[in-house]
């Protein structure tokens, strides 16, 4: 595998009025093409800001982050804005879905600003639905969806402009222990037959055992990096 990510002694401290508050303190790690990632942690340890930095939405005071061996931790917001469109998606917890537009025209939304045309958003927008199992849900809006359905509405966004990462932060957060297991094997099977990289944020350890690795963080340094055997869940659709 080659490699995707790496991160060199990144340092994050957040000013809070007159005192500073470290998150995250000389975090060196490399991420492979191709992995299947759960990063862990307890609020404050640093996941979050972790996340962030590797989405190109805050930047580090001091190190490195090379992604598919770049530089982007010291690029401009416009160029950011660039590599959070083209090589990210991202998953959220809380689904950011528009209210009252359908799953297709959902999924649909980020290719317009790279100027593609009607018909070859909505073919794009048809495949990665059919993908997520949703090719019969196209019309629904999401108020007409379950909360399983509105997360694969949203991974499907996140896969439609074919980013070699996925990150996915609390995908499982507002789901029942039951759709959880489903959005985790959707996740799995991405991994495993679209070769795609995914990295979780989660505090649940038994979300993260379907990761193929756990990252775990605790006052913003790393204290475990475990591949481990993941859970593997059959999904039906």
């Amino acid at each position: 595998m080659s490699q995707l990510i790496r991160v060199e002694d990144v340092y994050k401290t957040y000013r809070m009025g007159d005192v500073e508050v470290p998150a995250l303190r000389g975090i060196n790690l490399t991420i492979e093409c191709g992995e299947f990632v759960a990063v862990m942690g307890s609020s404050g340890s640093g996941k979050s800001t972790f996340m962030n930095i590797l989405g190109c939405l805050d930047r580090p005071n001091a190190g490195k982050y090379f992604l598919e061996g770049q530089e982007v931790g010291s690029l401009r917001p416009n160029q950011w804005a660039h590599i959070r469109n083209q090589r990210i998606g991202f998953v959220f917890q809380g689904f950011n879905l528009l209210s009252r537009t359908t799953a297709l025209e959902n999924v649909e939304l980020p290719m317009m600003y790279n100027g593609f045309a009607g018909h070859e958003r909505h073919r794009r927008a048809l495949e990665v639905l059919s993908l997520v199992g949703l090719d019969k849900r196209l019309d629904h809006t999401p108020n007409q969806l379950s909360g399983g359905q509105q997360q694969r509405v949203a991974i499907a966004r996140a896969l439609v402009n074919r980013p070699p990462l996925i990150l996915a932060d609390e995908p499982t957060g507002n789901l029942d222990s039951a759709t959880s297991n489903e959005i985790m094997a959707l996740f799995q099977e991405l991994n495993a037959r679209q070769g795609i990289t995914i990295i979780l944020v989660t505090h649940e350890a038994d979300i993260a055992a379907h990761a193929k690795r756990q990252i775990i963080f605790r006052d913003g340094a790393v204290i475990a990096d475990n591949a481990s055997e993941q859970v593997v869940i059959g999904r039906d659709r």
